[in-house]
């Protein structure tokens, strides 16, 4: 793995949320905000043009939830690793987002417990 930061790419239409996260993010050097999306088919744009190393997908957001985002990311950037990350601790949206590709899920409520650890996991082995 490089020294060089992960790039991130965050999916949520809450935007007080994104700032927050934004905000927790910018004190560790290891990743970087490269942009937003406020929706799922943002999302798939971005991520197709910005190729960042991880994307933070929320589950619910208007235009493409984050399952079919999750699902047209991978299609045309397999190496991207899709972290799923949202209010929803319900098995069903567990099953769906892996069935998605996702490399990994964390719940809003566990962001300052997983969230770090878990993006560094997911990209260990680039």
């Amino acid at each position: 793995m490089s020294n060089s930061p992960l790039k991130l790419l965050i999916a949520d239409d809450n935007e007080l949320f994104v700032s927050a996260l934004e905000g927790l993010l910018a004190n560790d050097v290891s990743v970087r905000v490269v942009a937003r999306a406020p929706n799922g088919k943002s999302a798939a744009e971005l991520a197709a043009e910005l190729r960042p190393d991880v994307v933070l997908m929320d589950l619910s957001m208007p235009h493409m939830d984050g399952f079919e985002a999750t699902e047209r990311i991978l299609e045309k950037s397999p190496g991207i690793a899709v972290v799923v990350l949202t209010g929803s601790d319900d098995p069903a949206d567990h099953e769906r987002a892996r069935a998605a590709g996702a490399a990994g899920y964390v719940t809003k409520d566990r962001i300052l417990v997983e969230l770090l650890e878990t993006i560094h996991s997911v990209t260990a082995e680039r």
